[in-house]
């Protein structure tokens, strides 16, 4: 089972999952995205929460809940140095027992998926979607997250 890994920018926090995710490369444009990202959008792989372990710098990783426009609480996990986004989860029925890692955070040339390998599923939350930014090719076009 292939093993991948990733980090913040600032290196304190590292991570692995073993296995594929469950879905690949899902772009969201969903409000709380774009406030997370800075963006227009997040790139957002899912992956048994089991698979993911935090290698290293545990006491660097802190939380934040909010409320999704779905009616789920979002929950964010974050470097507390440099900020970068780790991983989400939702308390959604749907969302439970995964983390939603983000795909910037994959490190090159540590084995295992890299960003380069990640392929697009779906765009979800398009109504959301900046009027600039054409849907992707290939990709599912979903309304919200159905």
């Amino acid at each position: 089972m292939a093993q991948s890994h990733g980090s913040c920018l600032c290196k304190k926090v590292t991570y692995t999952f073993t296995g594929e995710p469950v879905m690949q490369a899902a772009i969201c444009h969903c409000l709380p995205c774009r406030k997370v990202s800075g963006g227009t959008h997040t790139t957002n792989i899912l992956v048994p929460l089991a698979a993911l372990t935090i290698t290293s710098g545990k006491e660097h990783l802190k939380s934040y809940a909010a409320a999704h426009p779905s009616g789920m609480t979002l929950t964010l996990h974050f470097c507390e140095n440099c900020g970068t986004k780790i991983y989400k989860d939702m308390d959604g029925e749907a969302f439970k027992g995964f983390a939603i890692v983000q795909a910037g955070t994959l490190d090159a040339g540590e084995g295992g998926m890299e960003i380069g390998d990640v392929k697009l599923g779906a765009e979800l939350w398009v109504k959301n979607r900046v009027p600039w930014l054409g849907s992707m090719e290939g990709a599912g076009q979903l309304q919200e997250f159905a």
